[in-house]
C-alpha cells in the first residue's frame, strides 16, 4: 500500500473518529511540548486536567524558569515519573539562558532539549512547524506491525528501525501533524491492543494480522521488565503543631520530592522491629514518644517497582535535630511536593 492510499484511508477515518483533546490544533511549541511530556507515561483522561492546571500556572517557558524546580514538582504531584518534571525545569533553564528564550524550531535542535527524545521531537516538529517527521509510539508500532506483518520485536533495534522507515515513508508531506495525530488515534481507538475493531477497519483487506489471524501475536516484544520489591517504613512525627520532612536527593524514584523520615528494608519487618530500629532511635534518641497509629502495609505499584509502605504516626515532646530533616508547621505540608503515596496517606488522615 503506497503513502497516498494509506493517508487517504487514515484521514477519512480520522475525520469521523478523532478525539477531542485540549492540545489538539495547538501550534505553540511550548504547549505541545508540555502535553507530550505529560502523555509519555500518563493516560489521556488523567493527563487532561494536569495539562490544563499546569499551563494555567506556567503559561510559558519563562514562568517555569522563574517558578523554580520545586514549584514545577509541586504542580506535577500525582503524575509520577518525576524525572519528566525535573527535565522540564532543566529545559527551561537551557532555553532561557542559552537560546534567549526562543523555542527550537528544527528536529535536530529539539533533540538537544533535556528529556526530548525522537518521539517528542517528531511530535513538536510536525505539530508546531509542519515538518515531516513521523512519531513512533506504542500505538504507531502496533498499527504498522499488524498491517505490514513486522515480526521483529518492537523493543529491538531492528524492529524499531523497520517501523520508523515505514512510518516516515507513509507520512503526509503536506499534513504531517494531522498524519501523526491520526495514526496515534487510530491505534488508541481502533487498532487496540486487545479486541481491535477489525471488522470495520479501513485497512482490513491489506492488514497482515487480519488476514492471518495474528492480532494477538503482533506486535512482538522480546523483553519483560523485572519488578523490584521494596519496603518503606515512614515515620510521621509530630511535635506540637510541627512535623518533619526530608528531601529525596539520591538517584532514585521521587528525586526532588519531600517525604517523612524513611527506613527502607530489604524484606518486611514486624511492628516491634520497626519501633526498635536503630534508625528510629537515632532520630529520637532518648525522647519519650507516643505512638498514635501504625497503618497496615500499603501496596503502591510503579512500572518497575512495587513499594510496600507502612506509616508510623507518633508524637514527641522535643524537637528533632538532624542535618537532613526539616521542621515545618503542619499547615505548610501542602506547600511541599510529595509522592502520590504520601498524598494518599495524608488524605486518609484528614
Amino acid at each position: 500500500m503506497n503513502s497516498s492510499r494509506f493517508c487517504s484511508l487514515l484521514f477519512s477515518w480520522y475525520d469521523l473518529n478523532k478525539r477531542d483533546l485540549p492540545w489538539r490544533n495547538e501550534k505553540d511549541p511550548y504547549k505541545i511540548w508540555i502535553s507530550e511530556i505529560i502523555l509519555q507515561q500518563t493516560r489521556v483522561n488523567q493527563g487532561w486536567d494536569y495539562y490544563l492546571h499546569f499551563i494555567e500556572r506556567f503559561p510559558d517557558m519563562l514562568a517555569i524558569y522563574q517558578g523554580g524546580e520545586e514549584e514545577v514538582l509541586k504542580y506535577w504531584q500525582g503524575l509520577g515519573y518525576y524525572t519528566r518534571a525535573r527535565n522540564i525545569y532543566a529545559a527551561a533553564v537551557y532555553i532561557i539562558e542559552t537560546q534567549k528564550g526562543v523555542f527550537p524550531k528544527t528536529y535536530n535542535e529539539l533533540l538537544k532539549i533535556k528529556g526530548v527524545g525522537e518521539y517528542t521531537a517528531a511530535a513538536i516538529a510536525s505539530f508546531a512547524f509542519g515538518l515531516p517527521h513521523a512519531v513512533i509510539d506504542g500505538n504507531v508500532m502496533r498499527v504498522i506491525s499488524r498491517i505490514w506483518g513486522i515480526y521483529d520485536p518492537i523493543d529491538s533495534s531492528i524492529g524499531k528501525k523497520k517501523i520508523k522507515e515505514i512510518a516516515n515513508r507513509l507520512i503526509s508531506k503536506t499534513k504531517p501533524g494531522i498524519f501523526n495525530q491520526a495514526i496515534m488515534d487510530f491505534g488508541a481507538i481502533h487498532c487496540r491492543p486487545l479486541n481491535p475493531h477489525c471488522q470495520t477497519c479501513p485497512f482490513a483487506t491489506n492488514c497482515h494480522a487480519n488476514k492471518h489471524f495474528e492480532q494477538e501475536n503482533l506486535p512482538v516484544k522480546q523483553h519483560k521488565t523485572k519488578v523490584r520489591n521494596r519496603y518503606f517504613y515512614y515515620f510521621h512525627i509530630e511535635n506540637e503543631n510541627f512535623t518533619y520532612l526530608q528531601k529525596r536527593n539520591q538517584q532514585d524514584i521521587w528525586k526532588g520530592l519531600y517525604e517523612f523520615p524513611l527506613l527502607e528494608t530489604s524484606k518486611p519487618i514486624t511492628e516491634n522491629e520497626i519501633l526498635a530500629s536503630s534508625y528510629l532511635n537515632s532520630l529520637l534518641d532518648t525522647q519519650q514518644i507516643n505512638i498514635q497509629h501504625i497503618t497496615p502495609p500499603i501496596k503502591h505499584v510503579l512500572s518497575h517497582q512495587v513499594i510496600t509502605a507502612v506509616f508510623v504516626a507518633l508524637h514527641t515532646k522535643e524537637n528533632i535535630l538532624s542535618e537532613n530533616i526539616i521542621r515545618i508547621h503542619k499547615q505548610e505540608l501542602d506547600k511541599y511536593p510529595i509522592s502520590r503515596l504520601i498524598e494518599k496517606y495524608l488524605e486518609k488522615r484528614k
